[in-house]
C-alpha cells in the first residue's frame, strides 16, 4: 500500500450499515496527517483493505476549523471527520453516522445506553443518534429541493440518461445535505438492468441535465405499493432502490440515499402519502421517518437501520 504513508502503523476499525462499509480511524486529537491518497489507497478494494468511506473519530474541539462549529453546538464532543472512497470530502453519510456512534460506544469514547441520545458533528451539521436495541436512528435533518420552484411544479427537476435503461428518466434533485439525483421507474426489471459504472470502470457514465455542480448521487426507486404497521395502522411505503454514490460507485446502501427517495416517493405520492417507509437496498432494509411533510422548514427526517463492526487491521 504505498500511498498510505500517514496511516503506517495505525489501527483502523472496519464495520458495516447494512453493507455499505467504513474504515473508521480513532483519532481523538486530530493528531495523524492523512492525504486523500492514503483514504484512496486503504479503501481500495484490491491493493487496499476495502471501503466505501472512511472516518476519522475525532474531537470536534480538536480538528482544525471546526471551532466555530464547537462553540456553536457544545454537546456535539464528537465529530464525523468524513471521506468517500476516493478520498475527496463529503458532507455526512446516514449509515456512517450509526456505525460513528456505535463506535463510541464500544471504544468507550461516549458509552450509549439503550433509549439515549448522542449528539456528533457532520460537516453537513449536528445530527443526533438514538439508540434502540441493535438499531440506531439518526436525526438528518430538513430535506431541501435543489429546483424547488420546477420540482413543485412538475414533480421533477433534472433528466437523466442511465446506461443499460432506455430514453431519458425524469428525475427529482434532494439535498439531504449531500446531492441526490431519484428516478422512478416502472418495474423490477428495469432496477436490475441499469448499468453502473465504478469509479475505474470505462463504461458509459450516467449522463445529467443540468449536470450537478458538485456532483450527486444516483439512487433509482422502484415503488412497491404500501403496508400497514401492525403496531400503528399507519400505512409504510414499500420500494426497491440502487445508488450510485458520488465518490465511490455502486454501493448496497446510502442513508442518506434512502432518505432522499423516501422524500421524492412522498412528494410524488401527495396529500395522504405515508410518513414511513421500509426501503429494500442491496445490503438489506432500512426504515426512513419523513413526516406530514418533510420540506417544511421545520421538519426533519429520521433514518433507523443497524450497524456492526466487523473487525480491525493495523496498517503496515
Amino acid at each position: 500500500m504505498p500511498h498510505s504513508t500517514g496511516l503506517r502503523g495505525r489501527e483502523l476499525i472496519k464495520g458495516h450499515a447494512t453493507l455499505n462499509d467504513f474504515l473508521m480511524l480513532v483519532d481523538p486529537s486530530c493528531e495523524v496527517a492523512v492525504s486523500g491518497a492514503d483514504i484512496a489507497a486503504v479503501c481500495d478494494r484490491h491493493g487496499g483493505i476495502g471501503a466505501d468511506g472512511f472516518v476519522r473519530v475525532v474531537r470536534t474541539t480538536a480538528l482544525p476549523g471546526a471551532g466555530a462549529f464547537a462553540a456553536a453546538v457544545p454537546e456535539a464532543e464528537w465529530f464525523m471527520d468524513y471521506y468517500n472512497a476516493d478520498g475527496s470530502v463529503a458532507e455526512m453519510c446516514g449509515n456512517a453516522t450509526r456505525l460513528f456512534a456505535h463506535v463510541l460506544d464500544s471504544e468507550g469514547l461516549r458509552p450509549i445506553a439503550d433509549g439515549e441520545s448522542v449528539t456528533i458533528g457532520t460537516r453537513g451539521g449536528a445530527r443526533t443518534v438514538t439508540r434502540l436495541g441493535d438499531l440506531w436512528t439518526v436525526d438528518m435533518g430538513a430535506a431541501r429541493l435543489t429546483r424547488p420552484r420546477q420540482a413543485q411544479d412538475e414533480g421533477w427537476d433534472t433528466t437523466v440518461v442511465v446506461p443499460g435503461l432506455a430514453g431519458e428518466r425524469a428525475a427529482l434533485s434532494v439535498e439531504m445535505p449531500n446531492p441526490h439525483t431519484v428516478v422512478a421507474l416502472g418495474e423490477e426489471n428495469e432496477l436490475e438492468a441499469a448499468l453502473f459504472a465504478g469509479l475505474t470502470d470505462s463504461a458509459a457514465p450516467v449522463v445529467y441535465d443540468p449536470p450537478p455542480e458538485a456532483g450527486t448521487n444516483l439512487e433509482l426507486v422502484v415503488p412497491l405499493g404500501e403496508e400497514t404497521d401492525p403496531d400503528t395502522q399507519a400505512p409504510v411505503g414499500i420500494a426497491r432502490m440502487r445508488v450510485l454514490e458520488r465518490g465511490v460507485g455502486e454501493t448496497l446502501s446510502c442513508g442518506t440515499g434512502c432518505c432522499a427517495v423516501a422524500v421524492a416517493l412522498h412528494s410524488w405520492t401527495g396529500p395522504g402519502a405515508p410518513e414511513d417507509y421500509r426501503l429494500l437496498v442491496p445490503g438489506g432494509q432500512i426504515g426512513v421517518h419523513v413526516g406530514a411533510d418533510p420540506l417544511a422548514e421545520d421538519s426533519t427526517v429520521l433514518l433507523t437501520g443497524p450497524a456492526t463492526i466487523t473487525g480491525r487491521v493495523t496498517i503496515a
